[in-house]
């Protein structure tokens, strides 16, 4: 039986919009080649960026042709979501641990991050990758993503950090503090009005096992939650009025598998209140994120929350009726004027991408563009 939630909403002016994505896309085959070559040494900076530039020209326009009105550059350039970013801080460093962080299924990421000096926003990381976007953006919104910044502490924690460099962990969280506000305000001095802070962590902390696992490293667990949030907050103060900044959170995205599990109730309170940003993208599709019931501690009236009910992770389409279904059970705890609707994860946090196909996502990404019509009248 066909379920009907269209209310009489106007359509939104400011990001986020009722259909959205978190922002990566699986990458085509001639992008996988052209980096392949250019590790090799067979092809140069120069033919490499071009190479990228045409073929995000064309991810642009897919996302416009499904009915999105944000796009992202599908996240092209990097072969992480996170390390490419973070990795670009002064002080920073990527490397190959002999530990690496295991996903389900046993399936391993290769890198890590490490802090050899003084953290600081000395290069315009990923500024020019910006600048790009929006100027092929036409009409539609040109939506940044970044990694949080949790992403340089929760993994490695005081062991990848120099102990000769930041004696204390006070000095660290300042001076990355400070580090991000430099990005964020870069950004938007470039022209950005859209920007995501993927913060997995925060997800993350609703793990047992996870909180278990940084006891075991040593790691100081009280207050974490609270210090991640003064990092964004630190990170965002002062934007632009009309700059709207978003969360996204996620228990983890490499080659369609996972690190963590459980609900939002341990950290919504601080999550929804204590945290600046305007609206989260949120993981909904599958058990292991819980139930709605968190929900209710997002303030009325203010706050948009983006619903990952339709999965990046298989290429398995999701009903209308299912996802309205879901729709209509997340407004029993948050108004329907304050939900929309996405993808639960990007289709490529990493290079190697998620195991579906190129078809498979646009037919996603088109879908959550037809039902935000059903639903709420607009995208």
């Amino acid at each position: 039986m066909s379920v009907t939630l269209k209310a009489p909403l106007a359509a939104r002016t400011l990001p986020p919009f009722r259909a959205d994505h978190v922002g990566s896309l699986l990458r085509p085959a001639e992008l996988k080649a052209a980096r392949a070559s250019h590790a090799e040494g067979k092809l140069g900076d120069a033919g490499l960026r071009a190479i990228e530039d045409r073929l995000i020209e064309r991810a642009i326009a897919m996302q416009q042709e499904v009915g999105l009105r944000a796009v992202t550059d599908g996240e092209y350039r990097r072969a992480y979501w996170h390390y490419d970013f973070v990795s670009g801080l002064d002080g920073v460093e990527l490397y190959t641990p002999d530990n690496k962080i295991e996903f389900s299924g046993g399936v391993k990421l290769g890198h890590a991050l490490k802090v050899h000096g003084k953290i600081g926003w000395g290069k315009p990381a990923m500024v020019d990758d910006y600048k790009f976007l929006a100027a092929h953006a036409g009409a539609s919104f040109a939506k940044q993503t970044i990694p949080a910044p949790s992403v340089l502490h929760f993994r490695g924690g005081r062991q990848a950090i120099d102990p000769k460099v930041y004696p204390d962990l006070d000095g660290f969280f300042a001076d990355l503090g400070t580090a991000y506000h430099g990005a964020v305000q870069s950004f938007a001095a470039a022209g950005c009005r859209y920007l995501q802070l993927d913060e997995v962590n925060i997800a993350y902390l609703c793990d047992p096992v996870q909180i278990a696992g940084l006891k075991a490293r040593g790691e100081h667990v009280d207050g974490l939650l609270q210090i991640y949030a003064d990092l964004i907050n630190t990170a965002i103060a002062g934007r632009p009025s009309d700059m709207a900044i978003t969360m996204h959170l996620c228990r983890g995205n490499f080659r369609s598998t996972f690190v963590a599990k459980g609900g939002y109730e341990p950290v919504a309170e601080v999550l929804f209140n204590a945290i600046g940003v305007d609206a989260y993208f949120m993981e909904y599709d599958n058990d292991r994120s819980g139930g709605f019931e968190p929900l209710r501690f997002v303030p009325r009236g203010k706050k948009i929350v983006v619903l990952g009910l339709v999965t990046s992770k298989t290429g398995a389409l999701e009903t209308k009726d299912e996802l309205k279904r879901r729709i209509e059970a997340a407004s029993k705890f948050l108004p329907l004027e304050q939900l929309a609707l996405s993808p639960q994860c990007g289709f490529a946090s990493t290079e190697e991408g998620n195991t579906l196909t190129e078809d498979q996502q646009w037919a996603k990404l088109r879908l959550c563009a037809d039902v935000a019509r059903e639903v709420w009248g607009s995208v």
